[in-house]
């Protein structure tokens, strides 16, 4: 059976914990990386993560797949930077926001590509950071299908498939509405209680009192910064509706401790007990 040449752009957590769950499936396939960062790319080799590495976008047109697996203003900038793709090469995104990455493909590589935002991560970066059960069991959400040629779709939904990955369709502004609450705001909400404690807090204190309950909610407050300052850009007008949102929750809370309001603020903490029947 010939290999499957498959292009990897972006050799850190996502790109790279790819590579390790599709060569546990299978060893048909040949990996090719691209990636800005000359440390990644000498670690994603050494790691095994790629056989070869490529400084140039013509390089890939010769790929049957391209993963994008980059930040959100990166994507766009690379799929309009692609050279002319063979009919059937599939290019899919792995970026956290979906509607300007569809609404940005250049028409003519338009059905070679499949938007995709594969619903997992740690807030570790980098080739080091490569897990191979990062996708198992988890949510890959495919946008604008309809949009993506017939082949494309079907080998994106293999390739999902092959490393145990659950499989929602829905359109690209619909997921960035929902990505937007269930994503994007708790990443926004981490980083503020992080800076928040920082700033009345010193060192020593938090060492000695910080338990497992603030580990848990500030740990996402190590994601890159550059990467979702991209992600809050994209999908500014629905992570500003899910920040407010969140905002009325907690002046709600506020104002039942205020006013000693005990009973009312039991409920409100029972409504939100209800989450964990939805999520275990």
């Amino acid at each position: 059976m010939a290999m499957i040449k498959i292009g990897i752009v972006g050799l850190g957590l996502m790109g790279g914990s790819l590579s390790l769950a599709l060569k546990k499936h299978s060893q048909d396939y040949y990996f090719l990386g691209l990636d800005h960062n000359e440390l990644h790319c000498k670690e994603a080799l050494e790691l095994g993560l790629v056989n070869e590495i490529t400084t140039s976008l013509e390089t890939l047109r010769k790929c049957d797949i391209i993963f994008l697996s980059i930040p959100v203003d990166g994507i766009i900038s690379v799929l309009k930077q692609l050279p002319p793709l063979a009919d059937e090469c599939t290019v899919i995104d792995l970026g956290s926001t979906k509607e300007k990455i569809s609404l940005s493909i250049p028409s003519e590589i338009r059905e070679n590509v499949v938007t995709a935002h594969p619903m997992t991560g740690t807030e570790k970066f980098g080739p080091t950071a490569a897990l191979e059960n990062l996708y198992k069991d988890k949510v890959v959400v495919l946008c604008d299908l309809e949009k993506s040629g017939m082949h494309q779709q079907t080998i994106a939904k293999k390739l999902f498939t092959d490393i145990g990955m659950n499989i929602v369709s829905m359109g690209a502004k619909e997921h960035d509405r929902h990505a937007a609450f269930i994503s994007h705001m708790p990443h926004a909400v981490s980083y503020a209680l992080a800076n928040a404690v920082m700033a009345q807090e010193d060192s020593k204190s938090i060492i000695a009192l910080a338990g497992g309950g603030f580990r848990d909610m500030s740990r996402i407050a190590k994601s890159s910064p550059n990467m979702w300052e991209d992600i809050f850009r994209q999908n500014k007008n629905d992570v500003l509706k899910a920040i407010n949102s969140f905002q009325s929750e907690l002046e709600e809370c506020q104002k039942m401790i205020e006013n000693e309001e005990w009973d009312k603020l039991n409920e409100w903490m029972l409504d939100a007990n209800s989450l964990h029947d939805i999520l275990d």
